[in-house]
C-alpha cells in the first residue's frame, strides 16, 4: 500500500495505530472498528475533501480485505495489518514467524529454555531483547541498540497483558503463533488396543525429534506442555516444571533423565506388542 501516510512508519507508530482501532484489545478489528479504520485510512490518504460515503468506505474495505484478510474470517488480525502497512524491516510480528519456524512444541520449548536464561518461568525484557537480537543475526542483519530497544519495548507492550514486565509461556506462544496442539487429534479412550498402540507410536515419534528412542530435554518439555494444555487453557513455566518433575519421577525408571519409549508406554498403562 503505497502512501506518504505509511512512509517511515516504525514499530511504535504501528502500535499506536493498532491500539486506536482495537478498542477491546482482542487481537483483531472487525465490525465498526474495521469501518473506522478504513474511514481513517481514506482521510489520511488525502481524500478529506471528497464525499466519504459509507459506500466508498465499504468498497475500499472490501478491496483491501480481499488482499490481506488471509484467514478469510472478515476480521483484520494484528499480523495482517502489520503485513499491510509495515516496511519489511519494521514488520517485527511477522519476523518472529518467518525467522523462527516451529514444527512442534519441542521447537517451542527449546526456544523457551534458551531465553528463559534464569529459569524463572518467565522471559524478562532483557531476555526478550536477546531473543530479538539473535533473530536479526540469523536473518543476517545488524540492528542498532536503540532500534533493538524499541522493538523490545513494543513487543512487551503488545504481549505483556498484565504489565508485570515479563512474558510467560502463553505470551511467547502467541508471539510465535503456535499451531494447534498435536495431541488434540487423538482420542486414546475411544480406540481399540491396536489403535491405541498405533497412536502411541505416532505420538512418541512426533516428540522424539532426535530419533533416539527416548524423550529428553525440550522433547520432554514439549510433550508435557501439550499434555497440560489438554486440561488447562493456560499454563506457566512453574506449572510446566512441576508436571515435568512428576512425569520424570513416575516414568524415568532407570533415572537417566530421559523417558524411554517403553517407560512412557508403561507409565500410560499401555502394553506394547512384542
Amino acid at each position: 500500500m503505497d502512501s506518504p501516510f505509511f512512509d517511515n512508519l516504525d514499530a511504535a507508530g504501528f502500535l499506536r495505530i493498532w491500539q486506536r482501532f482495537d478498542a477491546d484489545d482482542n487481537g483483531y478489528i472487525e465490525g465498526k472498528e474495521l469501518d473506522d479504520f478504513f474511514l481513517h485510512l481514506m482521510k489520511k490518504l488525502g481524500t478529506e475533501g471528497t464525499d466519504l460515503s459509507a459506500t466508498k468506505v465499504q468498497k475500499m474495505k472490501e478491496r483491501f480485505m480481499s488482499a490481506y484478510d488471509v484467514t478469510a474470517d472478515g476480521k483484520l488480525q494484528i499480523q495482517e495489518l502489520a503485513n499491510m502497512i509495515l516496511p519489511e524491516d519494521e514488520n517485527f510480528l511477522l519476523l518472529f514467524r518467518r525467522e523462527t519456524p516451529l514444527d512442534n512444541s519441542v521447537d517451542f520449548m527449546r526456544i523457551w529454555r534458551k531465553y528463559d536464561a534464569d529459569s524463572s518461568g518467565y522471559i524478562s525484557a532483557s531476555e526478550l531483547r536477546n531473543f530479538l537480537r539473535d533473530l536479526f543475526l540469523r536473518h543476517k542483519k545488524t540492528i542498532p541498540d536503540n532500534k533493538l530497544d524499541e522493538y523490545t519495548d513494543t513487543m512487551m507492550k503488545i504481549f505483556d497483558k498484565n504489565k508485570d514486565g515479563r512474558l510467560d509461556l502463553n505470551d511467547l506462544a502467541r508471539i510465535l503463533s503456535m499451531d494447534e496442539n498435536f495431541l488434540l487429534q487423538f482420542k486414546m479412550d475411544a480406540c481399540s488396543l491396536e489403535e491405541r498402540r498405533s497412536d502411541f507410536e505416532t505420538i512418541f515419534s512426533h516428540y522424539d525429534v532426535s530419533k533416539t528412542g527416548a524423550l529428553e530435554g525440550p522433547e520432554v518439555d514439549g510433550f508435557v506442555k501439550d499434555m497440560m494444555e489438554l486440561v488447562k487453557s493456560t499454563i506457566t513455566g512453574v506449572d510446566l516444571d512441576k508436571f515435568r518433575e512428576i512425569l520424570l519421577h513416575h516414568c524415568d525408571v532407570n533415572q537417566d533423565g530421559k523417558i524411554q519409549k517403553t517407560e512412557l508406554a508403561l507409565c500410560l498403562g499401555l502394553k506394547m506388542s512384542q
